[in-house]
């Protein structure tokens, strides 16, 4: 049985294995793919200490980090469900099963999308899922946001002194948000709202260059260099159901220390409760959780010794 298992290969995970290679802990990193959100992000510009990187070359500087200290990461592997053990807990994966008397949770999120032709081959190329991660790209650019709940208008906020102009295309009648956030929308200038449009298509060749709606029947189009998809994101938690206890929106319930509701059990990242998806929080997470998890472990030799 292992100290510890770290389930999850994105930044969250990896920070967390790290600070566990560092205390010489026997642990296991489980991974369904290494790298997270470094695989959906374009330029990274707002992380600490990195004036300027992309998702990939990010995601390549943390492998880098993982192999000097020592870890190979169990990587294709995906956890299908977690069970309460003598002395710890089971992780059920494919293949084989895996022991650990300390667990971390660290599966992130995934955007939701939205479906259309273009979506998927214009994906760093002008379509992006955060407006505060990527907005900045978008400087004196007429860009569309679409969507019509807290986050969309969290992002028109966000980008309103960045882009030149902003279509925000809803399919709703009615913004499905906080009532400040809508008035401050209603008082921007260079904010166009069109309610009761449903994207159809996302125009470009190797980037983007507009989008297709239709609105009451007819099909219209917009010319932007930037589309940012704000319809929120399905956390990475369906494994645990049951398991542990979630919140409505489906993250992991946890508290200021990262504890679940099962003793042992640490969440961080995106899959968790108060998640805002920057890179910089889902690290500080991983690091906290390990933490906890090690001054959990450290109870628990001093309960057998006594």
């Amino acid at each position: 049985m292992h100290e510890l298992i770290i389930i999850g290969g994105g930044i969250t995970g990896q920070t967390a294995a790290i600070y566990a290679a560092r205390k010489r802990m026997d642990f296991v990193l489980i991974a369904k793919e290494l790298g997270g959100q470094f695989l959906e992000s374009g330029d990274v510009l707002n992380y600490p200490g990195i004036v300027k990187t992309t998702g990939a070359e990010f995601s390549i500087i943390m492998e880098e980090q993982l192999k000097f200290n020592g870890i190979t990461p169990i990587e294709g592997e995906e956890v299908r469900n977690i069970k309460k053990i003598d002395g710890g807990f089971r992780a059920h994966c494919a293949r084989r099963s895996h022991d650990g008397k300390t667990l971390i949770i660290a599966t992130g999120a995934r955007a939701r999308k939205i479906g259309v032709p273009g979506e998927d081959r214009l994906a760093r190329k002008g379509v992006t899922y955060c407006s505060i991660c990527d907005g900045p790209l978008f400087a004196g650019k007429n860009i569309a946001i679409i969507g019509g709940g807290n986050s969309a208008l969290e992002g028109v906020n966000f980008t309103k002194d960045i882009a030149k102009k902003i279509y925000l295309i809803t399919i709703e009648k009615q913004f499905r948000a906080h009532e400040y956030l809508i008035e401050g929308v209603e008082l921007l200038k260079n904010v166009e709202v069109i309610h009761e449009a449903t994207t159809i298509e996302i125009l470009g060749e190797d980037r983007v260059s507009g989008l297709r709606y239709e609105k009451e029947g007819r099909v219209q189009e917009l010319s932007v260099e930037g589309i940012i998809i704000e319809i929120g994101r399905t956390p990475n938690t369906e494994f645990v159901q049951g398991f542990l206890e979630l919140i409505p929106q489906g993250h992991i319930r946890i508290d200021c220390w990262t504890r679940t509701s099962i003793e042992g059990v640490f969440a961080a990242g995106d899959c968790a409760s108060g998640q805002e998806y920057q890179y910089v929080i889902a690290a500080g997470q991983g690091c906290m959780a390990l933490i906890k998890a090690s001054r959990y472990l450290a109870n628990l030799k001093g309960e057998t010794a006594g």
